[in-house]
C-alpha cells in the first residue's frame, strides 16, 4: 500500500503500523507494564513493548521466567500485564504460567509471534501449532490475521486490543491469547515515525485526549437487599457458625469485611493468610492445629459456615468442612468460581463478598443472642498458642521461621510463598496482627513452577519491601529466575529453607511404603546455594545460631537495597519430628477443653 504524503487520512506506511495501534490501546486502556523474551518473529511486538515510554517494559532471557515474573506482578498490582515471545515451543513455554494465571483468576495478556499461514505445516523452522496452544486455560483466544495497515484496520485493531484488556481484567479475571502471525521485514528500514499529536488527529491516532478506542464501566454485583436479608436471617437463627476467608489477592477490603462480620455475628474467622484478613477479635490462628484434634473437632461442628476467597490450603480444615454435613454451608464469590470439591456447597451467591459480607454485618449486630462458641474457639486457640511457643522456642526451624516472618515483616511488606511445605507453615503458624503484611503465592494450579520469577514480578510492582520464603526444591526448580536480580534491579530478600529435599513428602505415606522415596520423591537438589548467589550477583548469608540471628539478618537485608538471600539450614527429619510434637503437645492442652459439659445438676 503507498501512502501519499499530501493525504492526510492515510496512516503511516511501515509494517508496525497495527502493533504500534494495538499497543497504544492497550495504554490507553490502563496497560503500564510488559515483559518480553528474545527471538526474531516476535520483533515487531518486542520492539513496540520496549519502545513504549509509558510502559514498563522488562527482559528476560527465558519465556517460563517471564511469563511467571508477568503472573507476580499482575497478582500485585491487580492490573493486567502483557507478555510477548517468539514462534514455536517459546510460546509452550508460557503455559505453566497461563494455567496459574487462569487457576489464580490473574489478568494477563499474551502476545505470541507466529509464522504467517504460508509458513505453516511446509517444514518452516519454529512453526508449531499455536492456534488455542493454552486450551481453556485462556480466558480467550484471538488469531490476530495478517492484515495491511489502512484506516479500517487500524480502527479495528484498537477495538481488538480494548477487548483483549477488558475481558482480562472483567468478570473472571485471567489470561487472553492473541496469536500474531507476522510476515517480513521484521524491523522497518527506517523508525517508526511519530503519530500526530493533534486531539482531532487521523484514526490511527486514537481517541482524542488519550481516551480508550471502546471504554467500558466495570460491573458489580452488588447484593440485592432481599438477598442480604435472607442470609442474614440464616446467620441469626445459627449461632454456631464460621467465616472460612480463603486466599484473595486483588485489593485489601474482604479482610476488614470479613474481620466484622465475624465478631457481629459471634462467629469463629479461620483466615488463611492469603486472605489478609487474620486480625481482630473473631480470628483463630491456629486452626489447623486445633481441627486436627478429632474431639474438638467433633465437638465444634458448625451449623453455617460462611465462605470468601478460594479455599485454604489446610487439609484438617477441609476434611473438617467437607464432614459438616448437618451445616449450611455457604459461598459468597461475584466470579462464578465453583469450589466445591466434596459437594457440600448449599449455596452460592453471586455478588461482591466485600459489599455482601459488610450488609450482612449491618444486619446481624443487633440480632445476635449470647453465646460462648467464638469464647470457646478463641480459649482453644490461646491455649495452642501458648503450647506452640513453647515447643517451638528461639531455635531455626520452618514453623518458627514462618511465624518470625508473621511478626517481623512490616505492614507495608509483600511475602510470597513457595507452595508444599512454606504455605502450609505460614498457614498454621502465621499470627495475627492488627495491620499484616501483605500475602501472596501461586496458589492457583498449587505448583512450585516459577516462584523465584513471580517474587521478583511481585517485588516490582514497589509496593514496600517483599520477601519470599521457599524451599531448596523449588528454588533448584527456578533457579533461572535469579537472573532478575542482575538484569532488571528488582529488590527482593530471599529466605531459603535449605532442607534437603521436598519436606512435605515427608508427611505422606509414600515416604515409608517405597525404598526409591529419597531419590525419586523427595529428590534432595545437592546444591551449593552461595555458589548460585554468586553466580547471579546476589549477597548470601547463613542463618546458624537462632530466631534472633535470622531477624537480625531479615531486618538488615529488608533494609538495603539489591537481593540478599538468607539460607536456613534445616534437617528434614527433624522438621517432621516437631511438626508431630507441636501436634502431640496440642492435642493434650485441647483435650480438657473439648469434653462435653456436664449435665445440669451434675457435679462436674
Amino acid at each position: 500500500m503507498t501512502a501519499s504524503p499530501s493525504d492526510p487520512s492515510a496512516p503511516p506506511v511501515d509494517g508496525f503500523v497495527l502493533v504500534r495501534a494495538f499497543v497504544d490501546e492497550l495504554v490507553r486502556c490502563g496497560l503500564r507494564a510488559a515483559c518480553t523474551s528474545p527471538g526474531s518473529r516476535s520483533a515487531p511486538l518486542v520492539l513496540t513493548l520496549a519502545r513504549e515510554r509509558r510502559l514498563r517494559c522488562y527482559s528476560h532471557v527465558d519465556e517460563r521466567c517471564a511469563g511467571f515474573f508477568a503472573v507476580g506482578l499482575a497478582k500485585a498490582t491487580g492490573a493486567p500485564v502483557a507478555v510477548s515471545c517468539t514462534s514455536g515451543t517459546a510460546a509452550a513455554e508460557l503455559l505453566p504460567a497461563v494455567i496459574e494465571a487462569w487457576e489464580a483468576r490473574v489478568p494477563l495478556i499474551v502476545l505470541t509471534a507466529d509464522r504467517p499461514p504460508e509458513l505453516r505445516e511446509v517444514g518452516a523452522g519454529q512453526a508449531i501449532d499455536q492456534l488455542k496452544l493454552y486450551g481453556r486455560a485462556a480466558k480467550w483466544f484471538f488469531e490476530v490475521g495478517t492484515h495491511a495497515p489502512s484506516p479500517t484496520s487500524v480502527r479495528w485493531i484498537r477495538s481488538l486490543a480494548c477487548r483483549a484488556y477488558w475481558t482480562a481484567l472483567e468478570g473472571r479475571p485471567g489470561p487472553v491469547h492473541l496469536n500474531w502471525p507476522l510476515r517480513e521485514p521484521l524491523v522497518p528500514s527506517e523508525p517508526p515515525a511519530p503519530e500526530p499529536p493533534t486531539p482531532a488527529g487521523p484514526p490511527w491516532a486514537g481517541r482524542p485526549g488519550g481516551q480508550p478506542w471502546v471504554g467500558r464501566v466495570p460491573a458489580t454485583r452488588q447484593p440485592t437487599s432481599q438477598s442480604a436479608s435472607a442470609l442474614a436471617g440464616v446467620l441469626r437463627a445459627r449461632p454456631r457458625g464460621v467465616v472460612i476467608a480463603g486466599r484473595h489477592e486483588r485489593g485489601d477490603g474482604l479482610a476488614p469485611a470479613a474481620q466484622v462480620l465475624a465478631h457481629r455475628a459471634g462467629y469463629a474467622l479461620l483466615a488463611d493468610p492469603l486472605s489478609g484478613a487474620r486480625a481482630g477479635p473473631a480470628a483463630v490462628t491456629h486452626y489447623d492445629i486445633l481441627l486436627r484434634h478429632s474431639a474438638f473437632a467433633a465437638r465444634h461442628a458448625p451449623e453455617v459456615v460462611l465462605r470468601v476467597g478460594d479455599l485454604p490450603t489446610s487439609k484438617p480444615l477441609r476434611q473438617w468442612l467437607a464432614g459438616a454435613g448437618g451445616a449450611v454451608q455457604l459461598a459468597i464469590d461475584a466470579e462464578d468460581s465453583w469450589q466445591d470439591p466434596d459437594g457440600v456447597l448449599s449455596g452460592v451467591l453471586r455478588a461482591d463478598p466485600e459489599a455482601t459480607m459488610w450488609a450482612l454485618a449491618d444486619r446481624v449486630g443487633d440480632h445476635r443472642p449470647a453465646s460462648s462458641w467464638l469464647e470457646e474457639w478463641r480459649a482453644a486457640d490461646d491455649a495452642v498458642a501458648t503450647v506452640v511457643e513453647d515447643v517451638l522456642g528461639s531455635e531455626l526451624s520452618e514453623p518458627a521461621v514462618a511465624r518470625e516472618l508473621g511478626r517481623r515483616l512490616p505492614a507495608e511488606a509483600t511475602l510470597f510463598v513457595a507452595s508444599s511445605m512454606p504455605v502450609r507453615d505460614v498457614e498454621t503458624f502465621w499470627p495475627a496482627r492488627p495491620r499484616p503484611p501483605r500475602v501472596l503465592s501461586n496458589r492457583g494450579a498449587n505448583g512450585i513452577d516459577g516462584t523465584v520469577s513471580s517474587a521478583f514480578g511481585t517485588a516490582a510492582a514497589g509496593r514496600g519491601p517483599t520477601a519470599l520464603l521457599i524451599g531448596d526444591v523449588a528454588l533448584a526448580h527456578d533457579i533461572g529466575g535469579l537472573i532478575a536480580a542482575r538484569r532488571l534491579g528488582v529488590d527482593l530478600t530471599i529466605v531459603l529453607l535449605d532442607n534437603g529435599g521436598g519436606g512435605i513428602f515427608d508427611f505422606l505415606p509414600i515416604a515409608t511404603q517405597t525404598d526409591v522415596y529419597e531419590e525419586h520423591v523427595a529428590t534432595p537438589p545437592g546444591l551449593r546455594f552461595d555458589r548460585a548467589a554468586a553466580l547471579y550477583g546476589i549477597d548470601h548469608h547463613r542463618a546458624e545460631t537462632d530466631l534472633g540471628g535470622f531477624g537480625e539478618l531479615l531486618d538488615r537485608a529488608l533494609g538495603r537495597p539489591g537481593t540478599t538471600m538468607i539460607e536456613v539450614p534445616i534437617e528434614r527429619a527433624a522438621n517432621l519430628d516437631l511438626h508431630r510434637r507441636v501436634w502431640a503437645a496440642a492435642g493434650q492442652a485441647l483435650d480438657p477443653l473439648s469434653r462435653p459439659a456436664p449435665a445440669a445438676g451434675r457435679p462436674a
